[in-house]
Formats: C-alpha cells, structure tokens, sequence
C-alpha cells in the first residue's frame, strides 16, 4: 500500500484501524513519509490533523527536527500548536530513550510564543520529557507573569517525579505576589503529591 493510501486511512472514524495505520506508516516510511505527515499539520479535518501528530509521535525522534523547525518558525498557529503536540508524542512513545536536546531547547523557546496553544502545547510536551526538562519549567515558572502558563507550569511539573517540585510548589504558595489562581493551583498541585506519597511511601 502506498504512503498516501495510508494517509487516506488516518481519516479513518475507527480509532483502531487508525491506530494500525500510524503504525504501518511508521514501519513502511520512506522519505517522502514525514514531509507528508508535516503537510497534514494544518489540515482543517481535526480527526486527520490529530492522526497525523500522533504517527509523527509513533516514528519518533526522526521526526524531532522538522517539528522543531515548524514549532519555531511557522507562520501558521495550527502548525506551531500541532507541531508541540507531535513533539509531546515523540516523547509518550518513546520513554525509555533520552530525548533529543534540540527537541528539549526547542520547547523551551516556544514557551515564549505569544499564541496560547503553542506555549501551553510546549509546556506540556515538557512534562512528558520529564527530569531532563524540569529545570526548564522551573526557571520558566519563577519567570513568568502570565498566569494561564503559570498554571500549565504547575500541572507540567506536578507529573514530574523530582522532590525539588515540592519546594518550587511551597516557596511559589508562600510568595505573596503569586497570582491568587496560580497559588491555588499550587495548593491543589501540592497536596495531590502529598497524597501520593502518603500511599507510596517507599517512593520518597
């Protein structure tokens, strides 16, 4: 089957036969594959733009440079947010290996886009890369004065397993010019992981 038949059968309304067309596009590329799935990224059909990010996801760090590129330099906002969001599936499918540093100083500067799904769409990226991140939304939490990034800061950080998310939580709660939403967010951050490692104790 051809790339663009494959494609064709991401519009798929059944997300299992999607699911087996990212893979089988992930397996049978060649190199006209990413291009394609780039070209997809601002496709008004939301199902195909969404199949599109997430095969990009499942073929993994080949694919890290271009998003980057469109993450940083294209005009359009849907490429830019779908860019960030493929960028946060690379790092979902692909756990157990370190991600590419240019992906990570990648996020980092579009944490700065001024368009909210980009700079919410990185920071959640973020998170999913974990630890190699987490002093990139530290710095970018201790940074900001925008409370809508604050918070997705706050939520980043909080599926991060690092004891210095703690203190960062307690010291941004006792600041006094914290922003009252983000400080509740904090609030609420801090005592989920509170009850988390009650019940796991042996993870402290």
């Amino acid at each position: 089957m051809s790339t663009e038949e494959l494609l064709q059968k991401l519009k798929h309304p059944n997300p299992h036969l999607q699911q087996r067309a990212m893979w089988e596009i992930a397996e049978n590329r060649d190199e006209t594959t990413i291009p394609r799935l780039m070209s997809i990224l601002d496709e008004q059909d939301t199902t195909y733009r969404r199949a599109a990010v997430k095969a990009l996801g499942v073929i993994g760090f080949d694919a890290v440079n271009p998003l980057v590129e469109a993450l940083l330099h294209s005009e359009n906002v849907t490429v830019r947010g779908s860019a960030a969001k493929a960028l946060a599936q690379v790092a979902i499918n692909h756990p157990d290996t370190s991600f590419p540093a240019i992906g990570v100083e990648g996020l980092k500067t579009a944490l700065d886009d001024p368009n909210p799904v980009v700079h919410i769409g990185s920071t959640m990226a973020l998170g999913e890369i974990g630890s190699p991140a987490i002093d990139i939304l530290i710095e970018a939490l201790q940074s900001t004065d925008n409370p809508a990034l604050a918070i997705s800061l706050v939520n980043a950080l909080t599926s991060i397993e690092d004891t210095r998310v703690v203190e960062v939580l307690r010291s941004l709660i006792e600041d006094e010019s914290t922003d009252s939403y983000v400080r509740e967010s904090a609030v609420s951050a801090l005592s989920r992981l509170e009850m988390v490692s009650k019940f796991n104790p042996g993870e402290r």
